[in-house]
């Protein structure tokens, strides 16, 4: 046993001599199964460079983005069921619905810091009798309504207050799908927040959110409160007012609208002006060109809106506008729909000259015209009396979908607890005959309480896409 270990030790040792000395033996064994050092932490040489973060824009311009909070007072029934005529009938309608305090809150733009005006929606101070804006210096001023627009859903207020910063502001028509923005505002009342997204889509039209609709689809988070605030681009400038969200559950669900900081400037620059935004008309009732239309008009143009009427004595007629025309461009700028010749009609005021490019039969012509002011809504109530009382008449609006295909008396608005309002009556109805004889206009309405002497009044009524008979006692 020993001689055995002895031979062993002795192989052992030439085997460790052999490595030691025969060096192609050791360049054989592979670098992975070589010992490796133990790792080690590069040296500290410096500072590491900061992230990249939105906070510089964000501190340049927040302060031009202000809390709005308002108090009114709202009057209608408490219980939603009995706007309803049949809970009405059942349940009993008192003849003075209670008036309630409401409180809201939202969110406001400054965009002349000079002369204290700040840019929110109309819907954020609709019967508004209190309003107060908080600064993010924590400053609270009471500010003073110019006017609005619920077309646009754009409204001015003004401020007495120093060193107010206002927003730059941007180019709204050259944003691309997919550029960066940022939406500020008041969500939920919690104070001043930034979301960040994109520009998911422009040009959004057909919500029926407004009268007036041109949006800015983004999904930057806009929630309850965001209304009136800000979206800005990567560089601190205003592109849009948050108006709306897209949602079943009244929160952020990726899909959210703004108006155009052009569209909404022009609007704000009339209010201040004027009070009011005046807009222009031609005195057209227009539809899309679609290319089933245009092939069976056998025309190329493939975009543009379609004049489907033309009223009498409009500035369209006098300017030799046709039904068939499709109308491509508006003082050059080119028109791809029927919603965007209207909101670019809509924002002129009215007395502007502008040149309007169609297309007649394959021909192209261009047709100069003065723009001609919206007709004043006139007062049903002076005109029949008591039968009436509580009801806003006027003429059927331009931008109405039944302009041009009915005639009748449109109603504005309806006042809660009225005669109008318990028989049914609703804001946006179209009244085309009473008691079986046709109406064009609240002249018409007058004759027709002086005819029934006493009687129920039939309305024949158009609503939507339906019509139904009312009766008014």
């Amino acid at each position: 046993m020993k001689r055995v270990l002895t031979v062993l030790a002795a192989v052992l040792v030439a085997g460790g001599l052999a490595w030691a000395f025969i060096p192609e033996v050791r360049q054989t064994v592979s670098p992975a199964t070589a010992p490796q050092p133990l790792a080690t932490a590069p040296p500290l040489t410096g500072i590491a460079p900061a992230l990249p973060s939105l906070h510089p824009v964000l501190a340049r311009v927040s302060s031009a983005v202000v809390n709005i909070s308002v108090e009114g007072k709202a009057q209608g029934p408490m219980n939603p069921f009995m706007e309803d005529p049949m809970f009405r009938r059942f349940f009993g309608d008192p003849r003075e619905t209670p008036e309630r305090r409401s409180t809201s809150v939202g969110s406001g733009v400054i965009v002349d810091a000079k002369n204290g005006y700040i840019i929110t929606n109309h819907h954020v101070v609709a019967n508004a009798g209190r309003i107060d804006v908080t600064l993010t210096d924590r400053r609270e001023l009471r500010a003073k309504l110019v006017g609005s627009d619920p077309e646009i859903d754009i409204a001015v207020l003004k401020v007495d207050a120093r060193d107010l910063t206002a927003m730059p502001i941007g180019k709204s028509d050259s944003l691309k799908i997919g550029d960066f923005v940022i939406a500020m505002g008041n969500p939920f009342g919690l104070g001043q927040t930034a979301t960040l997204g994109i520009v998911s889509a422009l040009g959004r039209t057909g919500l029926g959110i407004e009268g007036y609709e041109n949006f800015i689809q983004t999904d930057a988070s806009i929630n309850p409160g965001n209304s009136g605030g800000a979206l800005i681009d990567q560089s601190g400038n205003l592109v849009g007012i948050n108006t709306a969200i897209l949602s079943r559950t009244g929160g952020n669900i990726g899909i959210g609208f703004a108006i155009p900081a052009e569209m909404a400037m022009l609007a704000a620059s009339q209010i201040i002006d004027y009070g009011e935004v005046q807009r222009g008309q031609m005195g057209v009732t227009i539809q899309d060109l679609t290319p089933e239309l245009a092939e069976a008009m056998g025309i190329d143009a493939r975009r543009g809106a379609l004049v489907s009427g033309v009223m009498p004595a409009s500035p369209a007629e006098k300017a030799g506008l046709r039904p068939g025309d499709v109308v491509t461009a508006v003082d050059g700028k080119a028109i791809g729909s029927s919603s965007e010749l209207r909101n670019t009609i809509g924002l002129m005021r009215p007395g502007q000259s502008i040149a309007v490019d169609i297309v007649r039969e394959g021909e192209t012509q261009t047709l100069e015209m003065a723009l001609q002011g919206q007709q004043k809504t006139a007062q049903a109530a002076p005109l029949v009396g008591e039968r009436f009382a509580g009801l806003a008449l006027g003429p059927l609006p331009e931008s109405h979908p039944l302009a041009g295909e009915v005639k009748g008396v449109y109603v504005q608005s309806v006042a809660p607890g009225s005669n109008a309002a318990r028989a049914g009556v609703m804001a946006g109805d179209v009244i085309v005959s009473i008691n079986r004889q046709p109406v064009a206009g609240p002249d018409d309405l007058a004759q027709a309480a002086a005819s029934a002497q006493g009687r129920p009044l039939l309305l024949h009524i158009r609503r939507g896409a339906g019509s139904l008979f009312v009766a008014m006692p």
